[in-house]
């Protein structure tokens, strides 16, 4: 007699594969779920294909809070052949982005004082045209900033599960790293949530949501 049991379990299996190859982003497992027939285990489903795909060219990873199949690290370097340059960002946008990664939310003025000089509207519009950085909201405060955070495209592209594994102040230094954010700035337990702070409001809808340019970039 047939097994429907083990036969139901495989083709569930073979249903989340073929969902996360479909996928051009990682997938939360409650977005899954929502695909699949009701009572299905989908986390156990995605920790047996992580499994199944361990020793394969391709893994199934965690990266930006879901999942999702990415090429095998250590043949990583077979494919960069194949790969187009992105556009090489500037030492003002990269120090830019990273007090942005560690403080967010964080308006523009703030990033102006912890790197010590202005930051001009393009080296923000980089940033936001890569897709790394949002608009989360205004701050309650004179002039309503815009305040600045990370995205999950942000995680995916650096290979992060979550914002938390960003490199601590210690692995920054070992990697010669902390040169890049002035002296004396305080590193703060990141924090990419969704939801706005106490002191945000939402932005506009519809509405231009920059500040002006005052400043040259530096």
């Amino acid at each position: 007699m047939r097994d429907l049991s083990s036969a139901d379990h495989r083709e569930h299996l073979r249903i989340v594969e073929a969902i996360l190859f479909a996928s051009a982003e990682p997938l939360a497992a409650e977005v899954i779920a929502a695909r699949m027939p009701p009572a299905v285990d989908v986390p156990s489903l995605l920790r047996e294909l992580q499994a199944l795909y361990a020793g394969h060219g391709v893994n199934l990873v965690r990266i930006a809070g879901g999942w999702a199949f990415r090429t095998a690290e250590d043949l990583g370097f077979l494919l960069r052949r194949d790969t187009v340059e992105p556009r090489r960002l500037t030492r003002a946008a990269l120090e830019t982005l990273a007090i942005i990664a560690y403080h967010q939310p964080v308006t523009r003025a703030e990033i102006e004082a912890i790197r010590g000089v202005a930051t001009s509207k393009g080296t923000l519009d980089v940033l936001l045209e890569t897709g790394w950085v949002r608009m989360r909201g205004r701050r309650r405060s004179p002039g309503r900033p815009v305040t600045y955070g990370t995205t999950p495209a942000f995680l995916d592209h650096f290979g992060l599960e979550s914002i938390g594994d960003l490199p601590g102040l210690e692995e920054l230094k070992g990697a010669g790293l902390l040169d890049m954010v002035p002296p004396g700035s305080i590193f703060v337990t990141p924090d990419d949530r969704s939801a706005l702070d106490a002191d945000e409001d939402p932005l506009e809808e519809g509405g231009a949501d920059h500040e002006p340019d005052l400043f040259d970039e530096r």
